[in-house]
């Protein structure tokens, strides 16, 4: 009696964890399949997948003939390191149209046969950007499904090429989820790279956006530095053709952390909001007007106190 006790005591101590495991991955189950009777949820996934099947079928039609941008950065620095002229590379490389001191960021990577470094670049960036999709989709499932679908083309386009365009929206979205220092630097490097981030930086935390400029002087008093090889970046970059850029579309991708971390992602689109912003900007002018009544030495005065507080309230820094 006392064994037969015994043993099952044992089969319940062995079966147990299994059997709360296997309940476990059951519940976890249902809650999956009962959010597919959303109708939502179910359009936002098919609309998802159809943005991954364009991006699919236009990397593997290319093939081969995928990677002429990143191809660029790669031969840039290998020609650089080995005394040559990277803005005036022989055929069949494409110049290096970026400032001089930016080549040694591309160095460990550029240093990778160029199979390997390909892999690495493309790899990369595709995890990091599914990264990003999965986290604006947790938030709002259908926003993110249209985004993504929209900028498919512009997302796919820098895919195939291995443009920096899109390595430049991953840091912009990295400048949002990192301390102020950190972001004022990703912000800094990517404006230093193309002047396109320029415009983002009324997203970043207010710190990081005075911890930007002042990493963005640095790369100005770097410029200065190497002066005669950026000279010859700006005709080398004045010289090339500008055909419409659909690509640069992909930097509204950038906006996605700001604007779904808001309950409405597409608040930025309700009239209320634009009725709130025709309210501020009618109450601004209005202070404005009064100041200008005053007598002149106190509007001035007044006009500059103004804007003092509005640089230090955008810079993050203590009245």
């Amino acid at each position: 009696m006392a064994s037969r006790r015994a043993s099952d005591l044992v089969d319940g101590l062995v079966d147990h964890p299994p059997r709360r495991r296997g309940g476990v991955f059951r519940r976890a189950l249902r809650r999956q399949v009962s959010r597919l009777h959303d109708r939502r949820r179910l359009l936002a996934i098919l609309l998802l997948a159809l943005a991954g099947g364009i991006g699919l079928a236009g990397m593997f039609a290319r093939g081969e003939l995928a990677g002429v941008d990143g191809r660029a950065y790669w031969a840039a620095v290998r020609i650089w390191l080995n005394g040559g002229d990277p803005y005036h590379p022989a055929s069949p490389f494409m110049p290096y149209v970026y400032s001089p001191w930016l080549l040694p960021a591309f160095a460990p990577w550029a240093l990778l046969p160029w199979d390997v470094a390909w892999f690495v670049w493309r790899g990369g960036t595709i995890l990091l950007l599914l990264w990003t999709v999965t986290w604006a989709y947790r938030r709002h499932p259908l926003a993110t499904a249209v985004v993504s679908l929209g900028l498919a083309f512009p997302a796919f386009a820098n895919l195939d090429t291995g443009n920096i365009n899109l390595v430049l929206v991953l840091m912009l979205w990295g400048a949002q989820f990192t301390g102020p220092r950190t972001a004022g630097l990703l912000w800094a490097l990517a404006t230093a790279m193309k002047w396109v981030p320029l415009a983002f930086l009324p997203i970043l935390a207010p710190r990081a956006r005075l911890h930007g400029v002042l990493f963005l002087a640095i790369g100005g008093l770097l410029t200065l530095a190497t002066l005669p090889l950026t000279l010859v970046q700006l005709s080398v970059l004045f010289a090339l053709p500008r055909p419409v850029r659909l690509d640069y579309l992909v930097y509204l991708w950038a906006l996605v952390p700001s604007a779904w971390l808001r309950p409405d992602p597409a608040w930025f689109l309700r009239p209320a909001t634009w009725r709130a912003w025709a309210a501020k900007l009618v109450a601004t002018g209005r202070t404005w007007r009064d100041g200008q009544r005053g007598e002149a030495g106190r509007s001035q005065g007044r006009a500059g106190d103004r804007l003092r507080a509005a640089a230090r309230s955008f810079f993050g820094l203590a009245a």
